[in-house]
């Protein structure tokens, strides 16, 4: 069965995406658009317009024209957007870099990508000498002069982010500026970001989550984006109570911590009207219990890098929430539960891989073929790699990604069940279970938490087994500091492989 969004499609305009976000700044005017978290250093709507302006004419004036590849390596600030649709407003392609990479990981993309150029804070920009010929640093692009008409196409390039898709090494997702225009109003479908609204950039804007559900949105909506260069939880509740912010985009491992630190009880959350968590999947426990503590629904969304990013998201309107699901599609989207192995189309309630289908799917991998056709197949349906069921409305359950299901005596065990079990514990902070190899089973469940209270071992391991069938108890469980993460919220399982 395929499966719709309950809201009508919308008109995608064809469009820049620079054109696209800046089209009412004017209006906007002198309404914040940008605020420096640390700082408080602001931009208006019509200073970011401005500024956008002349850093694309600072970088034309250098030689950045349509169809070159620039990266752009710096934590999150008002010169990252500045920097993003100056580049973009060229006709130029961004690859975004995580700031925490080292000189053999920018290397790498900065080759695969063959970009000529690399903005980056001062920091970033030492570890990337040698890799690029050019090297600017972020907000210092020299004189500007004239902005010329690229004339760009809808389906032209814009952003080339890597993702490693649902196998593999790193791969440049080829999104067009069709992508995320199209991906902006199909977000704010569901979920409107207004100019009355205020946003704490707490989400790397290296992501796409935070690039376009938050940093784009906003842009283009006259509402405000406080930036964090890098999380930590007291100076997010700071900027949230300071700013009267309004909507959170979040991920998991946040609203767990918003669930549970004790530090939420000296900030005054009251202004958020809404939380939305994406990333990974969030329980309808955790959900529950963060919005009791902050006072306003936890809902959450979903997507990937390859659909620019989001496919679903849970409905505005209170009475549309189902808690523990992903939402239905957004306009202009199909979705379906594929067999697995095969792909038939499942009926409500079946449990297969999630795959979607609009125009914010991305072109492809650059210069991967064969794992383009992997992702994409012929009809266009985006195979996300996620296992989860339908119900009868087309709001989607995830259980967890096919790569990750741990296969004990043939059973199939879903890691995102487990860990959500044991945050439930009130002396688990935070929780990841992966499969380990076994001669016997074939791969058996243990986890890995970091406590914030007193438990053993032994006792933790016996609150899960008396909630779940015999074949899905842990067989292990090593307490750990913490639970390593992806700057965007997503579990290292790797990493706890390696160590296991």
């Amino acid at each position: 069965m395929i499966f719709t969004s309950p809201y009508p499609d919308i008109d995608i305009p064809a469009v820049a995406l620079t054109d696209f976000v800046l089209e009412h700044s004017e209006r906007y005017g002198d309404k914040p658009a940008l605020i420096d978290g640390p700082s408080g250093r602001a931009y208006s709507h019509a200073e970011t317009a401005d500024a956008i302006r002349a850093a694309a004419g600072a970088l034309a004036a250098r030689g950045v024209g349509k169809g070159d590849v620039v990266a752009l390596c710096a934590p999150n600030s008002p010169e990252y957007a500045i920097a993003f649709h100056a580049v973009a407003a060229l006709g130029a392609v961004v690859t975004t870099l995580n700031p925490t990479y080292t000189t053999d990981e920018i290397a790498f993309q900065l080759e695969h990508s063959g970009a000529r150029a690399l903005i980056g804070a001062p920091e970033m920009l030492d570890r990337a000498r040698g890799a690029v010929d050019e090297l600017y640093e972020i907000g210092d692009y020299g004189e500007p002069g004239p902005v010329p008409a690229p004339g760009i196409d809808p389906d032209d390039l814009v952003a080339l982010p890597y993702s490693s898709g649902t196998t593999g090494l790193p791969k440049g997702v080829m999104l067009s500026h069709r992508n995320l225009v199209a991906n902006v109003l199909q977000s704010n479908a569901q979920q409107a970001v207004t100019e009355d609204d205020t946003l704490v950039g707490v989400l790397p804007f290296f992501h796409i989550y935070g690039l376009n559900v938050v940093m784009n949105a906003v842009l283009r909506n006259g509402a405000t984006v406080v930036t964090m260069p890098r999380f930590d939880l007291e100076g997010y509740l700071k900027l949230v109570q300071e700013h009267r912010a309004t909507k959170a985009h979040l991920v998991p491992p946040i609203v767990l911590a918003l669930a549970k630190s004790p530090l939420v009880e000296r900030y005054d959350l009251s202004s958020l009207q809404l939380v939305n968590s994406g990333a990974a999947p969030l329980s309808a426990e955790l959900a529950e219990a963060a919005a009791a503590r902050v006072g306003c629904p936890v809902v959450q969304g979903y997507g990937m890098t390859e659909s620019s990013p989001v496919t679903h998201v849970t409905p505005a309107d209170p009475a549309r929430h189902r808690p523990g699901t992903i939402g239905p599609p957004v306009p202009n989207t199909e979705c379906k539960i594929g067999e697995l192995p095969g792909g038939r189309e499942l009926e409500p309630g079946e449990e297969g891989e999630v795959c979607v289908r609009g125009p914010q799917v991305m072109r492809g991998y650059l210069d991967d073929p064969d794992a383009t056709a992997a992702t994409v197949d012929a009809e266009g349906w985006l195979h996300t790699g996620d296992v989860g069921r339908a119900d009868d409305d087309g709001y989607v359950v995830l259980v967890d990604r096919v790569k990750e299901l741990i296969k004990y005596k043939g059973y199939q065990v879903a890691p995102a069940e487990l860990e959500a079990l044991l945050v439930e514990h009130p002396a688990v902070a935070e929780a990841a279970v992966i499969g380990r190899p076994d001669e016997e089973a074939g791969e058996v469940p243990v986890a890995f938490v970091a406590l914030d209270g007193d438990a053993t071992p032994e006792e933790i391991r016996a609150y899960v087994a008396e909630r779940v069938a015999p074949y899905k108890k842990l067989r292990a469980l090593e307490v750990v500091d913490e639970i390593p993460k992806s700057p965007s919220g997503k579990i290292l399982r790797r990493k706890l492989r390696e160590g296991a």
